[in-house]
């Protein structure tokens, strides 16, 4: 976004306010529309005031990939659609306990291969169209054999180990396992595949309701013009409770210190995606923070695929020229942790005695210079990430910075993060930065993140059976020490390895303004806007 557009959001944002009620359609009392018309001065900065406070802006640094929730897998992403759509469960306000949603009860066989669920009765998606049993059935076969798509990257996230999925009768769906799945329940409260979309909208839109997203969710969608805004407003024939503000905007703003004067102009209500260096000035305006314990991993990737770093060797070497404490103090400042692990320490599996290859540069240069490694190839992103509030540009020339003392010169190729995802599917570097917010709290969502074939989550194409058979024993293994050993196993071979070099796990910080009440940022990495209101 240009700057110079900046101011003229306020009024942008009054205007679109206004309209939204005629647009949509909902039901309600037009208040408002009254004292406009009354063409009292007063009435009309009351009016004025009203729609304002009924619109919440919601400044993020990058531009969603999509709106079909099978079909992304980015936070940009998922923190509109968590608005817009519901899955069979969902997680705890303040963390990832699953509770009902649109399954109010379920049942799981002794065996752990059968659950059945009862649908909440008399829900409506928002094209009209009744939720049911077979929307449920229409939605999970989408992502499985033989109807999956390439594009649908956390089909085998969520449904890998479903065998099959039958309507029992208006109300009632049961899910057959090939395998037993211990995180079953928590992948089907995922802000990714798990939700369900309107059947009717995935036939008129050939599959694909990226541009025309339709659930079950508290809000709806009006409009989303690229490089601007998605606009979302108040389903008011929801069939739970009722969001308390009627407008929700989503505004792109790629750059920090820009979002940081949106926020305190007023131009945006709550902004996220900052770091260390903004807070001082956020407060001093009168702002707020919201800071918790992310669930996240920062982390830089090889490409084993290929030379050099199809070397194991050479990986460990890399990675011993950073200095990571040294690194993350500098970049985050306090607000986040040196990632010892690539498991959150409480996660499941978490184990304090793991530990990455330690920094010596000594070592480094000798082992890259025996190898002849003078040169690699780095892409990057270049807004900030919940993983990384610094953006990968800044943590990318960092990097550089080590690499140059040991005689290593880095080309880095920067790109928008919509381009970004495109580039690391295609495999065209030696490194590149990632991160991962977890969806579901589960060790199994954070570990095979190098098991999966899928080039856009396992960005290092890693690749090793004893690691893979690993995985699999961890999905079946029900709850506890056992399992959890295996997880911590799957850490030590990662250490072990180095297809990555894990950096940093962040805290989660966002800012709003002081009329801003019940904001949270959840742990997952998604804003949840149903519940937050505005004077």
């Amino acid at each position: 976004m240009k700057l110079k557009k900046m101011n003229k959001w306020i009024p942008i944002v009054l205007a679109g306010a206004i309209a939204f009620s005629s647009l949509a359609g909902c039901a309600g009392n037009g208040s408002g529309s009254g004292s406009a018309a009354s063409g009292s001065a007063s009435g009309a900065a009351s009016s004025q005031k009203s729609e304002a406070s009924d619109t919440l802006t919601y400044a993020q640094g990058a531009e969603p990939r999509g709106l079909d929730p099978a079909l992304v897998d980015d936070g940009e992403s998922a923190k509109i659609t968590c608005n817009i759509y519901e899955g069979l469960l969902k997680y705890d306000k303040d963390s990832t306990k699953v509770e009902p949603c649109l399954a109010k009860s379920w049942e799981v066989s002794g065996d752990g291969l059968t659950y059945t669920f009862k649908l909440q009765e008399g829900v409506k998606f928002q094209d009209g169209t009744d939720f049911n049993a077979d929307a449920v059935v229409y939605n999970i076969e989408r992502q499985l054999p033989p109807k999956v798509t390439s594009d649908m990257s956390y089909a085998s996230f969520v449904y890998g180990s479903v065998k099959s999925a039958e309507a029992v009768d208006e109300n009632t769906v049961k899910i057959t396992l090939k395998a037993a799945c211990t995180p079953l329940l928590k992948n089907l409260a995922m802000v990714f595949g798990a939700p369900v979309v309107s059947p009717k909208a995935l036939k008129d839109n050939n599959n694909n309701v990226n541009q025309a997203p339709c659930g079950t969710g508290p809000y709806k969608f009006v409009r989303w013009d690229k490089g601007e805004d998605v606009v979302l407003v108040r389903d008011d024939s929801y069939w739970g409770d009722k969001a308390k503000t009627k407008n929700v905007v989503f505004k792109f703003i790629a750059d920090n210190s820009a979002r940081v004067v949106a926020l305190n102009n007023g131009e945006a209500d709550m902004i996220d995606g900052i770091d260390a260096t903004v807070v001082n000035q956020i407060e001093s305006a009168g702002n707020k923070l919201f800071q918790a314990k992310g669930m996240t991993t920062n982390y830089m990737a090889y490409n084993t695929s290929k030379a050099p770093f199809n070397d194991a060797k050479l990986r460990k070497a890399i990675s011993q020229a950073v200095n990571v404490p040294e690194l993350v103090k500098s970049l985050y400042q306090g607000y986040s942790d040196p990632a010892t692990s690539i498991l959150p320490t409480f996660i499941d599996g978490y184990d304090k005695s793991v530990t990455q290859t330690s920094y010596d540069p000594d070592a480094a240069k000798a082992a890259l210079q025996a190898a002849g490694l003078t040169q690699v190839h780095m892409i990057t992103y270049t807004n900030p990430r919940p993983y990384n509030t610094a953006n990968g540009q800044a943590l990318a020339e960092a990097i550089q910075g080590y690499l140059t003392k040991v005689g290593v010169t880095c080309k880095i190729d920067s790109y928008d993060w919509t381009t970004y995802k495109s580039k690391a599917t295609e495999g065209d570097y030696d490194i590149c930065f990632y991160g991962w917010t977890g969806d579901n709290g589960d060790p199994d969502n954070f570990m095979s993140l190098l098991s999966v074939d899928d080039p856009s989550q396992n960005v290092a194409r890693y690749k090793n059976p004893e690691f893979n058979k690993l995985i699999a024993q961890g999905l079946a293994a029900p709850e506890g020490d056992s399992r959890n050993a295996i997880y911590t196993q799957l850490e030590k071979i990662a250490a072990e390895e180095n297809p990555w070099l894990t950096i940093s796990h962040s805290q989660n910080l966002c800012a709003y303004r002081p009329d801003v009440h019940d904001f949270y940022y959840h742990v997952t990495g998604v804003v949840p806007l149903a519940g937050v209101s505005k004077d």
